[in-house]
């Protein structure tokens, strides 16, 4: 019954994202359809149709409906976009998660708590400006702020990271930049637990460094114990990436896990005493939440633990039919509380791996159970491991485009050593913090962890076993979790049925490769793309791309990230010309050289490099249709150039601001 409701909770919270449902509409229903369920539960027979059950379905679906909706503030009078943010107002925020500065600013994300003095919420980002001479804010901090409010920037390139759509899904839709002069900061703050936290696992980090660790090691020991993972080098992120093994990076669920079964073993004489059964529960639980404090209460962990305090109780309950359903109650439960984890892909990606653990493991250990215990606890592993693969494998293809084939040996060699790791990790903790970790565990545990980087390392360098680039859309990812279910239960009990589901779906995603490389190869576009201090034009005709740009070495991510979602085989890179034909259209660039057309009437305008012209003249000779601006100009000249347009009523496009510009190739 648990895992139905989830399931129509989750449809009510997508409803209400996507179409942005106020919560009064879902909670009048509610209020309608509870007192039809107490008549129908009344009333209905055993046999006939199911009203109980289809009411019971729809005042769930309202539920989901209802709590996104208070969580995104919609229609709330007291959310801050009921506020007029056309102005400066002074903000009274919050700090309630500290980001990964970037190379410009610090990022926070902030709870509102007033706008000029006046009740609101909501959350908002901030940005602050680098200063090495600055402490940086912490969670639980409260300051006032007089800005303007702008729109987070939606992706400016095709197919790019949307960050923009990424914060939406956190609740986030408005950004604020400043200095940390421009802060008023409040004095005596009030407290959460969740700043406890944070201050409580920089007091732990704080300890750690005074000890003789490498850097790198430092950093790996602050991602796998504490979860943070803001000094990990990017080339070590890459290598634990490349090897599939980037989840040990991340205080998850598999940490908590881990963790959770030591703490059943460590635990299980308790069991022999009255109620000791219910005492262990109590304590593992308690234990739980204390490393999730220790952790810094993020809000990876806090899933990871709620979901596992649940799981604890299935152990309690010893009952394994119950695992799935005691499962989706915990993901019942976290989803009532904040609805938009869903749209998270370590939510999704932790509750698929764990649902094909459950499911699959079992049946893996009952196709081949080996009698030597040697073969028996690898068999046992690595079932584990192609279990957790195969429900993650469609999500991260298709939110990541690449597959690591060593994944099972890097899992080999490090998942069964990772509970002595985190047990030595946490013992190392304990005693740095009472200064009392003496140098030989330093050194033994910093040997452990470069020992890990070494092998995660090598594992990374077999590159031809890193399947990078792969193509695969939101259509494969189901079919692809189809395909995987109808296997399973092909292999588990062969059946007719099944076996035509899983060919089924095979004969469906071939046909939707295909039918996706048959229009690859119809389509032709022209994209002027934003790169700062560089122009690119990307010209794809069929599985064909050619990329013009005045600086072949300053393209960035722009066309990978094209040819993965669009298919494209070949790739040719030329440099940038002043005049070019689109369809029957003309397009001439204008450089740093100044050299201006000698004709009239151009379709296309196209301004790179800040030339040095007068505009005003420009416009008045050529009269173009339009002027497209890139990201290769001074700002101060694209502000002039927009001002100039608009006075004389010509449109301009600057890819900065508006993205990407899309050329129209129909004939006129």
């Amino acid at each position: 019954m648990s895992i139905k409701l989830t399931l129509w909770v989750i449809l009510g919270i997508i409803i209400g994202f996507y179409f942005d449902v106020a919560p009064l509409l879902p909670l009048l229903t509610m209020l309608v359809l509870i007192p039809i369920l107490y008549w129908v539960g009344k009333t209905q027979r055993r046999t006939g149709f199911p009203y109980f059950e289809v009411v019971t379905s729809l005042i769930t679906l309202c539920l989901g409906v209802f709590v996104v909706g208070i969580s995104m503030g919609n229609g709330m009078p007291d959310h801050y976009s009921k506020k007029d943010l056309n102005q400066e107002k002074v903000w009274h925020l919050k700090v309630r998660e500290v980001l990964k500065p970037n190379t410009f600013s610090n990022r926070y994300i902030t709870q509102i708590i007033t706008t000029d003095d006046e009740q609101a919420f909501g959350k908002m980002l901030l940005n602050i400006s680098v200063d090495s001479m600055v402490k940086q804010l912490e969670v639980d901090d409260e300051f006032l702020i007089y800005v303007k409010p702008v729109g987070i920037r939606r992706a400016l390139n095709p197919h790019q990271f949307n960050y923009k759509s990424y914060l939406e899904k956190q609740g986030i839709r408005h950004q604020v930049s400043t200095n940390y002069a421009a802060i008023v900061k409040k004095e005596r703050a009030p407290k959460t637990l969740f700043g406890a936290a944070s201050n409580f696992r920089e007091h732990i980090i704080s300890k750690l460094e005074e000890k003789n660790f490498g850097l790198e090691e430092l950093a790996v020991i602050q991602a796998l114990l504490l979860g943070k993972r803001d000094d990990i080098s990017e080339n070590t992120y890459n290598n634990y990436k490349n090897a599939g093994a980037v989840h040990i990076l991340a205080v998850s669920g598999l940490h908590v896990g881990i963790i959770l079964f030591i703490l059943e073993f460590l635990l299980s004489p308790l069991e022999r005493l009255p109620r000791g059964k219910t005492i262990k529960l109590i304590l593992v639980v308690l234990l739980l939440w204390s490393y999730a404090f220790v952790a810094g209460l993020s809000p990876s962990i806090v899933r990871a633990v709620t979901m596992f305090s649940f799981v604890a109780y299935a152990l309690y309950l010893n009952r394994p039919t119950n695992s799935f359903n005691i499962i989706a109650l915990s993901m019942l439960f976290i989803l009532l509380v904040k609805p938009l984890f869903l749209f998270q892909v370590g939510f999704q990606m932790s509750y698929a791996a764990v649902f094909a653990i459950v499911w699959i493991y079992p049946k893996l250990q009952k196709f081949w159970f080996p009698e030597n215990i040697i073969v028996r606890k690898t068999w046992q592993l690595l079932s584990v491991s192609v279990a957790a693969q195969l429900g993650v494998l469609p999500v991260s293809l298709f939110y990541f485009h690449q597959f690591p084939a060593l994944f099972f040996i890097s899992n080999l060699l490090i998942v069964p050593f990772l509970g002595l790791i985190l047990g030595f990790g946490i013992l190392v903790i304990l005693l740095a913090l009472i200064d009392y970790l003496p140098q030989f565990l330093v050194d033994g545990f910093n040997s452990i962890i470069h020992l890990m980087n070494f092998i995660i390392g090598w594992i990374a360098r077999q590159e031809g076993f890193v399947i990078k680039n792969i193509p695969f859309d939101s259509i494969q990812m189901i079919l692809g979790y189809l395909i995987i279910i109808a296997l399973v239960i092909f292999l588990s009990k062969p059946k007719w049925k099944s076996a035509l589901v899983f060919f089924g779906g095979l004969i469906v995603f071939q046909s939707w490769i295909i039918w996706n490389q048959v229009r690859a190869h119809q389509k032709e576009t022209i994209i002027l793309a934003h790169r700062n201090r560089n122009t690119i034009l990307l010209h794809r005709l069929g599985d064909s791309l050619s990329i013009i740009t005045s600086d072949s070495s300053n393209i960035g991510s722009i066309a990978t990230d094209y040819t993965i979602a669009e298919r494209i085989q070949k790739i040719n890179t030329s440099a940038l010309q002043n005049s070019y034909r689109i369809g029957n259209k003309k397009l001439f660039v204008v450089d740093s050289l100044g050299i201006l057309p000698l004709e009239e009437h151009l379709d296309y305008l196209l301004l790179t490099q800040s030339p040095e012209i007068n505009l005003e003249r420009v416009l008045d000779s050529i009269k173009p249709k339009k002027v497209l601006v890139d990201g290769s100009n001074y700002p101060s000249l694209n502000n002039a150039w927009k001002a100039t347009c608009t006075q004389k009523k010509i449109p301009f496009h600057y890819t900065g601001e508006k993205g990407y510009y899309v050329f129209s190739l129909k004939k006129d």
